[in-house]
């Protein structure tokens, strides 16, 4: 089983090209802000040292509200990098449990998308076989931000770090050329067994 990382900045056309390339069959699709949610839910390790840091305060009919921590951590490095230091290291513990169960259930290649891949050091690396960015200009990232109808600013530009093989993929024009150029990207690697 190949285990890919798709990155890439907001409207990049990560979730629709990891989507795209899931309808194939063998092909799994994980969203890794989804799975971090998952983390910190009620009764969790996560959700503990989450109010332990930053307070009651987060909590919304006794779940944390994401809202409220953002409003938090966004405009504080401190409280970002705590929120980091707490949240990925379980992340990273969970990826790998499902990268067991998908290898065990047969999966060829497991696509895990999000953002942090390219910005946060506590990635666990070592669960990827690539990492594959996806770069699009900033005018086609804003387009694909109002068709989707989210609410996201851009962020600036900034280069995935923390993997020594990041392939970098050109994202402009329609999604379904873009998941063509990343699926041919991924047969290209070497097969082999991971070992989990």
């Amino acid at each position: 089983m190949k285990v890919i990382g798709i990155a890439g900045e907001p409207g990049c056309g990560k979730s629709a090209v990891a989507r795209t390339l899931a309808k194939q069959e063998g092909i799994v699709w994980i969203d890794l802000d989804r799975l971090a949610w998952d983390t910190y839910r009620s009764g969790s390790r996560t959700y503990e040292e989450l109010i332990s840091r930053f307070g009651r305060g987060i909590l919304t009919s006794g779940e944390i509200d994401r809202s409220k921590l953002g409003k938090l951590v966004f405009s504080n490095a401190e409280g970002l990098a705590d929120l980091n230091g707490i949240v990925h290291p379980a992340l990273s513990e969970r990826l790998r449990s499902i990268t067991e169960e998908q290898q065990a259930l047969g999966t060829k290649i497991l696509l895990v998308e999000g953002a942090l891949l390219g910005v946060s050091r506590h990635v666990d690396y070592s669960l990827f076989d690539a990492i594959i960015w996806l770069s699009a200009s900033r005018n086609t990232r804003a387009k694909r931000l109002l068709r989707d109808e989210r609410v996201q600013h851009l962020q600036r530009e900034f280069i995935p770090s923390g993997f020594a093989d990041v392939t970098m993929i050109d994202a402009e024009g329609s999604i379904e050329k873009t998941a063509e150029r990343v699926l041919a990207t991924i047969h290209s690697l070497p097969d082999g067994e991971r070992s989990t």
